[in-house]
């Protein structure tokens, strides 16, 4: 049964905290990559909290059974941390995996358990490990980038404190966009937690030694990510329903090719 009280706001709070998820490729939100296809708020009579069900599909029927358990598990995660969300019921539609993953997921069952035979010896979180470096290095060229073209020089950069990187504004709303996210990696993962650490360290905490070679390697990750991401967007376009993100909240909006695999 759904609420009577249910309103606008509390789907908001549900895309918000979806907002928040990544497709762990492409260090890119669920919600623009055009992934999540429904979200419904369910309120059993006489309880305070709800039961919310999220569904979402991906690119195509046999994309990494791993990939997609990271995603749904964040999807999950994310969502309960609302405070009147009783439960978060994820559903993958349209995957060769979908029955074996959404068991898994909405009992809390490891990814292990379930596929084994399929990714034998698995490690999720070092999986999770290697895509957050290369968003890391990605929202990290971003930012050099930008200040290059303030006209910062590449050793004043590489010896930038984080508090002067906090007072600096960049125009570009996409630049802006990128720094906060840069800046929010940075803590999450302690590499730079006050004012006077390096704002500009390499994943393992050490300064930029060869600047030119190390923005090489940016480079690589950015084409690499770039690349995926046309890929996997072209390749939902032409499978399902797509997403209009100009108002506050994504409206799905039929697509011809619907029902294309």
């Amino acid at each position: 049964m759904t609420a009577p009280h249910l309103d606008d706001a509390q789907l908001n709070q549900v895309w918000a905290r979806l907002d928040l998820v990544m497709d762990p490729e492409l260090d890119e939100p669920v919600t623009d990559m055009g992934f999540i296809e429904a979200v419904s708020i369910n309120w059993p009579q006489a309880q305070n909290s709800s039961t919310v069900h999220i569904s979402f599909r991906l690119p195509t029927y046999w994309c990494s059974p791993n990939f997609a358990f990271l995603m749904a598990a964040d999807i999950k995660r994310q969502v309960e941390i609302l405070p009147w969300v009783g439960q978060a019921v994820v559903t993958l539609q349209d995957h060769m995996a979908a029955d074996e993953m959404n068991a898994a997921i909405n009992s809390g069952a490891s990814f292990g358990t379930v596929f084994e035979g399929l990714h034998p010896g698995e490690n999720l979180e070092a999986l999770r490990e290697k895509f957050d470096i290369k968003a890391f290095q990605r929202r990290q060229e971003v930012v050099i980038k930008a200040l290059i073209a303030m006209g910062f020089l590449p050793a004043e950069i590489t010896a930038m404190p984080r508090g002067l990187l906090d007072a600096i504004a960049l125009d570009d709303p996409e630049n802006a966009r990128q720094k906060a996210r840069y800046l929010a990696i940075l803590s999450d993962k302690q590499l730079a937690l006050t004012a006077a650490d390096p704002a500009f360290p390499t994943w393992q905490g050490t300064p930029i030694a060869d600047y030119p070679l190390y923005m090489g390697l940016l480079r690589s990750v950015r084409i690499n990510m770039e690349f995926s991401g046309s890929l996997c967007r072209g390749l939902k376009q032409s499978r399902y329903q797509q997403a209009d993100l100009s108002g506050p909240v994504p409206v799905l909006v039929t697509h011809d090719s619907h029902a294309c695999r």
